[in-house]
């Protein structure tokens, strides 16, 4: 009987973190990775100057960060949902909106344009995956589905950056 008990509160325990924790990360990861996509490629295309895209890239990469943040510990109280203190999940999901966003925007130090714009496009690639991964690993989405969620999304904000680039 205290192990079927023992179980129940791991599995409590684990849910508990899903939703304070990982639900918030991911969602900023997804946000970071995703959102500034469109203004640091579209920057890369229309300038090719590496240092302009980098500051493009870290600026919507500290906003989307604040703002996800905000967003998030606004977002409720915590005590309805039982996704826990609002301040702990601002945090949690600013900095990892923060995290997705500068990922793809450090390889824009490398002074050569076409490097750091290959590297950046293979960060990208790895982020989205990492991304499906999480969705398939705490969330049950079957890694397919969730790859194909994740890259169509990704896609569609990156061909807006192309779109605008070229523009």
């Amino acid at each position: 009987m205290s192990a079927l008990l023992g179980e129940v509160a791991d599995e409590h325990a684990m849910h508990a973190v899903v939703l304070r924790v990982v639900q918030p990360a991911l969602a900023g990861l997804m946000d970071g990775s995703v959102s500034t996509l469109a203004p640091l490629f579209a920057t890369a295309i229309a300038t090719q100057n590496p240092h302009t895209t980098f500051v493009v890239g870290l600026a919507a990469a500290v906003g989307a960060g604040i703002s996800m943040g905000f967003s998030e510990g606004l977002s409720d109280s915590g005590e309805l949902t039982g996704r826990g203190h609002p301040f702990r999940r601002g945090v949690i999901t600013g900095f990892a909106t923060l995290v997705g966003g500068v990922l793809h925007t450090l390889p824009f130090l490398i002074e050569n344009y076409q490097l750091g714009l290959a590297i950046a496009m293979a960060i990208v690639a790895v982020e989205l995956l990492v991304i499906a991964w999480i969705r398939n690993k705490y969330f049950g989405t079957p890694l397919g589905r969730s790859i194909f969620h994740v890259v169509v999304g990704g896609a569609l904000v990156f061909a807006a950056g192309v779109f605008f680039g070229f523009a």
